[in-house]
């Protein structure tokens, strides 16, 4: 599945009216940074910005879980898209918070949505045109769907724990996994979740901040004995690196992939659920 497109291409095709590019820089609390701020100072000339946070269930308790189809249509609309639009989604690192909302588009039914590889990380590193101009899009006519595939919950992760054909892949770093340190979010436990296998999201990118080749993708998947007849459920700690890794999964035509959006922010605070921790 094409999932990418690199900056040479945007930059020739910048000007294609059926193009929404999105900014959906997002950061991690303790960063003290505001996303929104920067795209206001700095971004892909017509890009539109998404907040990710904003973009969300305001009903649950975890942070940034999925957004009723109602919102996210709305929302998207807002954002000039149309059922015939090419959206292409970066952020400000690279590869961090545009696969989140890639799968979103995923999970409801848009198909031509694309990840720009390296993101601005990579386009101000080759020195192509940024903007403080803000443009405001036509409302679009975009008409959402859910395809349910994308994604999982605590039931599904607790009924396929012991299935040999299902893969529980956790993209949180080494330390949290094992339980060598306190996860960053208060009153969560430490460990993962029992008989996943722990892919670091950091390994999967390169340091221009783009995806790492598919051969490589292929060779740390054969490290865990992952291939495409497995199930693969991706977590992490709230639902947003898990992406990069069904977005890698994507990207080498795995088609049975989806995302545990409660992920550790749900199945650490809830002592009824088993962990394991290495010490």
């Amino acid at each position: 599945m094409k999932v990418l497109v690199e900056t040479t291409w945007l930059a020739k095709n910048l000007k294609r009216k059926d193009i929404v590019i999105i900014d959906s820089s997002w950061h991690m609390p303790k960063e003290n940074k505001n996303s929104y701020k920067e795209y206001i100072n700095d971004h892909i000339p017509g890009s539109v910005y998404v907040d990710l946070d904003n973009l969300s269930d305001p009903e649950s308790i975890l942070p940034h879980m999925l957004p009723s189809l109602e919102k996210f249509q709305t929302y998207m609309r807002k954002c000039g898209i149309n059922n015939n639009s090419y959206v292409v989604i970066y952020d400000t690192k690279g590869l961090w918070s545009s696969p989140r909302l890639w799968w979103m588009f995923k999970y409801f039914g848009f198909k031509n949505v694309y990840v720009l590889n390296g993101g601005l990380k990579k386009w101000k590193n080759e020195k192509k045109v940024t903007t403080k101009k803000i443009i405001k899009k036509k409302c679009g006519n975009y008409k959402s769907y859910i395809v349910s595939k994308y994604l999982s919950n605590k039931k599904n992760v607790l009924k396929f724990l012991k299935s040999k054909d299902v893969k529980i892949v956790d993209a949180r770093s080494p330390e949290r996994f094992i339980g060598k340190i306190n996860e960053p979010r208060k009153g969560l436990r430490k460990g993962h979740i029992p008989n996943s296998v722990n892919i670091f999201w950091n390994n999967l990118i390169k340091k221009d901040g783009t995806l790492i080749n598919d051969n490589e993708i292929r060779t740390i998947l054969k490290k865990y004995k992952i291939n495409k007849k497995n199930q693969i459920i991706s977590t992490c700690g709230s639902g947003m690196t898990a992406c990069i890794i069904t977005l890698a999964l994507a990207k080498i035509n795995f088609s049975s992939i989806s995302v545990y959006d409660g992920s550790w922010s749900e199945w650490g605070s809830d002592n009824n659920l088993p962990i394991n921790e290495l010490k």
